[in-house]
């Protein structure tokens, strides 16, 4: 085979899968204009995205983490099936001006195809189709396109939890246990304490008339102390008086003694 016969063949298929080209679909004057092509591109950024923390929760390796990026995507795929989806095939039914009936038609087996591609993402869930995966391209591998008919409702075992989810709710639950534990301690603890605050203030109630009592006596202590300090103060200067009087007597003796020698002296 030549590289002219290999290069008209790959045209050849480009050509024949260009319907589903979606960046076509959504690309142009058509994509701004038109609520389909809007919607259609937001639900393909929202499955690839679901896919790529699908992939992430593969590789993950703490239990956590993926618990909640596969709860994520099952709010994600739910919401796609409940909400997005009918929009999308309401209008995918209505005529726009510049699209012709074949696109018209291919819009509707886009929008056939959508519930396949959804329940296809792995979620953590034994619900998730693993008969093919979708890449970020929207393109399928392993088999032709598969259609839902489903009604779009989901029973109990869609939302049921994982062994994963279920050991983390364990963990949970038993670290929640712990720390009730540990706050019963600590309200033990804290009744204790005011315990011990009823029984200091009941005693210092008791304490107060004691203190008052000696308050009154203190004061009366003081009032003696100062009526002593002055009845010595008036014994000290009745005291000083009498002796002043006493040595004044000497002094006039002493000096009249003296006169009466120089007298006595002069006479002479």
């Amino acid at each position: 085979m030549s590289v002219i016969d290999i290069l008209t063949r790959v045209d050849s298929i480009c050509k024949k899968y260009d319907k589903y080209d979606v960046e076509r679909l959504n690309g142009g004057n058509v994509a701004g204009e038109d609520p389909f092509a809007r919607l259609y591109g937001s639900v393909d950024a929202d499955i690839n995205e679901c896919v790529e923390k699908a992939e992430a929760a593969k590789q993950e390796k703490n239990r956590a983490t993926v618990v909640a990026l596969n709860a994520e995507i099952r709010r994600t795929k739910a919401k796609l099936l409940e909400e997005d989806l009918p929009k999308l095939q309401r209008l995918a039914l209505k005529k726009v001006k510049g699209l012709t009936k074949e696109e018209l038609a291919t819009r509707s087996d886009l929008v056939a195809a959508l519930p396949d591609r959804i329940q296809s993402i792995p979620d953590g869930s034994s619900s998730a189709k693993k008969n093919g995966t979708w890449g970020a391209s929207g393109s399928r591998t392993g088999g032709a396109i598969k259609f839902d008919t489903s009604d779009g409702n989901f029973d109990d075992e869609y939302f049921k939890g994982t062994e994963e989810s279920n050991q983390f709710r364990r963990e949970y639950e038993m670290r929640k246990m712990k720390q009730d534990e540990g706050l019963d301690i600590i309200g033990e603890g804290l009744e204790t304490l005011k315990n011990m605050a009823s029984d200091m203030n009941e005693e210092l109630d008791r304490q107060v008339p004691l203190m008052d009592e000696m308050d009154e006596k203190v004061d009366r202590a003081n009032t003696d102390l100062k009526n002593t300090n002055v009845r010595l103060r008036e014994t000290v200067l009745q005291l000083r008086s009498s002796r002043n009087f006493c040595i004044d007597i000497v002094l006039l003796c002493v000096i009249l003694g003296i006169a009466a020698y120089l007298y006595n002296v002069l006479k002479k």
